[in-house]
């Protein structure tokens, strides 16, 4: 007999040998058919694999992350079984799952080109694999049985990933014709899979290398229920129509230039003022809670970052040293900003009096991210981050994180995110060997974060293996208006740093200590945080971070007059205002302003000239009636101090 533990501490005694599927089978038939995965001690296994001993167990529906995992993953497996049937001698890279659905990196051979037009092929086969319920079967073999299995199907590619396992037992898994090298987990077989859909075809270097050969990355996305495919295919309509890349294009926000550089996002007038109101409304927060503007430059001797251990770590995502005139010297393109401010620190003595020392910096770092992993404003080769780092006692550690907590929450709140958990990523307990730093200070650490977020009354999701090299963190996840989750906002404590750059302060037991540094950027970057915005609002920001509040539309070329007097009234009173004199037909002019997410439209004619005011249109809501032009600035400067009462 062997106890099994469950995550509610009650214990249950089973056979040796009993499966995740068994156990849910015991709890409820109804249950077993929707498990997809379960976790023994932590580690994500196929529900019918055996278990030997005593174990936590946690079974996994698809709505959990572990679910999705298991589901995706053997979604992927599937897609290449039906590949290689269509294409047989297709080789295979590799087909994980990711966030919303998977992917399989393959090769059809010289001369095969698999395009979207083979997607609906590819998918009817699936289909009809899947209603084979074909089980997926784990074997664990030899190295050199799996060499030879797949030496003998000459697939290079898989070669070259077995060449760097480990000597001893590999597992691989079987379902229908197909055996692919794999850890798992994978579900019990494959009529799980109900609902299809492969969504697009890109290219993809071999592990990301651009030297080498390109293959053919196919997306794909599948559900346990038709009516969750249709769901999410509704919802990916509405993503594309709010995708920041091409509102940031109609709003002439940002845009990108071949000829500077892939990932190096140019902003444009409006989109840099829109950063400029983020930034003061970030820095307006700051003061409040005693932070001080700091700047340091854009690059940094490679010493530097391989005392603060950034080079071992990320060395090879960096943009390689610069080599100056000067024999010996090497700079770096600054990949964090943290290593600078801790040398600003440095640089004065401090009293235990002095702490904490609270720094932020709107600091522009560089990382090499591979092309293909480009994305907008979302993943960039140089981007902005609303960095700060408090320098505090040891006593002092847990207040500090709580109001940095405090000023994520009042951000979220202002800018309406109102749905949000948090993620405490904390050390990996088994493998330490990424991490820098002492258990003491890692259990320092992580205890501190653990009660911070306890009596802020946080929802929150504990991750092992997540924890930045140098500390324990705590990550906000956002849900935009379309319910997809985004990370956004970040704290993180660090006694490794301070230890490194041996930063000091005097104790008022007149000896020296080591201060705790907490890192934290709530915005993340202001590359990132602008495009989930964008999304977040479709474009419609608030009235009082929206490049252009109103803009005047003459209808006629003889109001033009009076429509300058307008703006230049309104441009005055800091209501920032556009005007279209453009030879076109005001339903066309209010269409185009419409699209360009204007909040307020003041149409112009001969009586509103006589007048004095302007018919004002609301975006999205139509006639508003007409409006004295002072009565029309105090409403807006009224709506704008509603909106930033608390700011």
């Amino acid at each position: 007999m062997i106890k099994i533990t469950f995550p509610d501490k009650s214990v249950k005694e089973y056979q040796k040998g009993v499966t995740g599927m068994e156990i849910a089978e015991n709890i409820s038939n109804s249950l077993a058919r929707e498990i997809c995965s379960v976790s023994v001690n932590n580690e994500i296994w196929d529900i019918t694999r055996p278990i030997q001993s005593d174990a936590s167990i946690k079974l996994h529906k698809f709505d959990d992350p572990e679910g999705k995992h298991a589901f995706w993953h053997s979604s992927a497996h599937l897609m290449a079984e039906a590949i290689e049937t269509l294409y047989p001698g297709t080789k295979f890279g590799i087909g994980p799952a990711i966030e919303n659905g998977f992917y399989y990196d393959i090769d059809p051979g010289d001369g095969i080109t698999i395009s979207d037009s083979d997607l609906p092929k590819i998918e009817n086969k699936m289909k009809e694999l899947s209603q084979q319920k074909n089980n997926y079967i784990r074997e664990e073999i030899s190295k050199k049985e799996v060499e030879d299995l797949f030496r003998k199907k000459g697939d290079e590619y898989k070669l070259e990933l077995i060449n760097e396992l480990e000597d001893g037992t590999i597992s691989v898994y079987r379902h229908g014709n197909f055996t692919d090298l794999c850890r798992g987990p994978h579900l019990p077989n494959t009529s799980y899979i109900k609902a299809i859909k492969l969504l697009s075809v890109a290219g993809a270097y071999w592990r990301g290398d651009e030297k080498r050969k390109q293959l053919t990355r196919i997306y794909g996305i599948t559900f346990p229920k038709q009516k969750m495919l249709d769901d999410y295919l509704e919802l990916l309509e509405e993503s594309k129509a709010r995708d920041h890349r091409k509102i940031g294009k109609e709003l002439e926000l940002f845009t990108f230039s071949q000829t500077v550089g892939l990932g190096l996002p140019l902003w444009l007038p409006k989109g840099t003022a829109l950063r400029e109101r983020l930034q003061e409304f970030l820095k307006k927060v700051q003061r409040k809670y005693g932070y001080e503007q700091v700047m340091t430059p854009h690059i940094g001797q490679k010493e530097l970052y391989t005392t603060s251990g950034h080079y071992e770590k990320y060395g090879k995502n960096s943009f390689q040293p610069i080599h100056t005139p000067q024999k010996g010297e090497e700079y770096l393109l600054k990949p964090m900003n943290c290593p600078h401010h801790c040398e600003i620190y440095k640089s004065k003595p401090h009293s235990y009096r002095d702490l904490p020392v609270r720094m932020a910096e709107f600091g522009t770092v560089y990382r090499y991210e591979q092309s293909g992993e480009l994305h907008g404003l979302t993943r960039v080769r140089g981007f902005t981050q609303d960095d700060a780092h408090i320098f505090c006692r040891p006593d002092q550690l847990k207040d500090e994180f709580k109001k940095v907590i405090d000023i994520i929450l009042y951000i979220f709140r202002v800018l309406d995110f109102a749905d949000f958990t948090t993620q405490i990523s904390l050390r990996d307990k088994k493998d330490k060997e990424k991490y820098i730093g002492t258990d003491e200070n890692w259990e320092k650490a992580e205890k501190a974060i653990l009660e911070a977020s306890k009596e802020k009354g946080l929802k929150t999701i504990i991750e092992y293996g997540e924890a930045a090299f140098y500390g324990p963190k705590l990550d906000f996840m956002v849900k935009d208006a379309l319910g997809r989750n985004w990370q956004l906002g970040t704290i993180q404590v660090d006694y490794n740093l301070p230890d490194r750059f041996e930063l000091e302060y005097i104790g008022s037991d007149d000896k020296k200590h080591r201060p705790v540094m907490i890192h934290r950027a709530p915005f993340g970057s202001m590359e990132r945080f602008v495009a989930v915005l964008i999304e977040h609002t479709a474009g419609k920001f608030p009235l009082w971070l929206t490049p252009d509040q109103a803009i005047v539309l003459p209808i006629s070329e003889k109001f033009h007059d009076y429509a300058e007097k307008v703006l230049n009234f309104l441009n005055n009173s800091d209501i920032r205002t556009l005007i279209d004199t453009r030879n076109e037909k005001i339903g066309k002019k209010i269409r185009e302003s419409e699209l360009k997410r204007i909040p307020y439209l003041l149409i112009i004619g001969e009586k509103e000239a006589s007048e004095g005011t302007v018919a004002v249109r609301k975006q999205g809501e139509g006639d508003q009636g007409a409006m004295k032009l002072d009565k029309f600035a105090d409403f807006i400067k009224k709506e704008v101090k509603k909106q930033t009462a608390e700011i």
